[in-house]
Parts: C-alpha cells; structure tokens; sequence
C-alpha cells in the first residue's frame, strides 16, 4: 500500500514532473453529479507553492460546475518520460486584472483577443490538497528488462515510484 508523503521533497517532485507538461485534463462534477473533464493549459510560475492557475472564460459551463461543487482533478501525463501525476484541489473563480497581468502570456490572446483585461477573461485558482504520481523507469532497455525478467521469474519487474503527497491537511 502507498504511503501518504508530507514532505517539501515529495510536493518538489509532483511540481518538477508537472510544470512542463503543456496541458492537464481538469474534471469537475456538474449538478447532475456527472463527472466532466477537458483539457486545461497552466499557466507557468515561478515559484511554487501548492497552487496552480489556469485562464478560462467566464462564464462557461466548468466555471457553473465550480462554482457549484469546487472540487477539481487535475491529470498529467508525460509519455515520453512515463511520468503520471494525479491531483486533487480545490478551485475557485477569480477576475483579478493585477494577477492576470501577471499571469499573461502573449499565446493567450488567441482565446482572449482583449488581452488580460478581456471582459471573458477570468481564473481558476486550484489549491492543491493531494497528489498521487507514477515516476517508471522510461528506456526501451529498462522495458526489455523487465519483459525479460517477467518472463523468466513469472514477476513483473519493480513499475519505477508511486507515492501519495499530501499540500494540505485534512479538516
């Protein structure tokens, strides 16, 4: 069984597997209890603190949907590096134009022509509660190992790190 980890190096390494993966899927419960998903687009920080931000359009159905129940998911996958991080959070609807023009990067435009300060512009704002990652061992020596050796002992080889990381306590 996975052990839930609380320390700064665990919440290091959810950050450093899932800060150049271009886009997570976000899913949201609807009224109907439906879970709904899509792909969302961070937007890049410096520093990190168990926070995430995404830009959304305001109003759209997954701001109805957090507003309505804030929790979220949030799923990243990196194929290429066998990296897989799995997020809860909490998220909230922010308009903020300080934070926005913080936060802006000129490919954003395509979604909101107006720039930070687009009337449908708005953020999400995810508090991270809890993370589950999968770090696998990603060469094609490692896989023709582990095939090997599956073949061999009739056990499948060590999949590479899995841990739970705690950002917040529970209430």
């Amino acid at each position: 069984m996975v052990e839930t980890r609380t320390d700064q190096a665990a919440r290091n390494k959810v950050w450093e597997m899932i800060r150049e993966v271009q886009v997570a899927m976000m899913v949201t419960l609807d009224e109907q209890g439906h879970m709904r998903g899509r792909p969302m687009r961070a937007v890049s920080t410096k520093d990190f603190s168990g926070t995430l931000w995404f830009f959304t359009s305001q109003p759209s159905p997954k701001t109805d949907e957090i507003q309505h129940d804030d929790r979220v998911l949030l799923a990243y996958a990196d194929p290429n590096d066998q990296n897989y991080v799995a997020i809860s959070g909490t998220a909230q609807v922010i308009r903020d134009p300080a934070k926005q023009k913080e936060l802006w990067s000129e490919p954003l435009r395509t979604w909101f022509p107006g720039g930070p300060e687009d009337p449908k512009a708005a953020l999400l704002k995810v508090e991270m509660e809890g993370a589950e990652y999968w770090d696998a061992p990603s060469s094609t020596f490692v896989h023709a190992y582990g095939y090997v050796k599956s073949r061999m002992t009739g056990e499948p080889p060590k999949a590479g790190e899995n841990d739970k990381v705690a950002f917040r306590k529970p209430a």
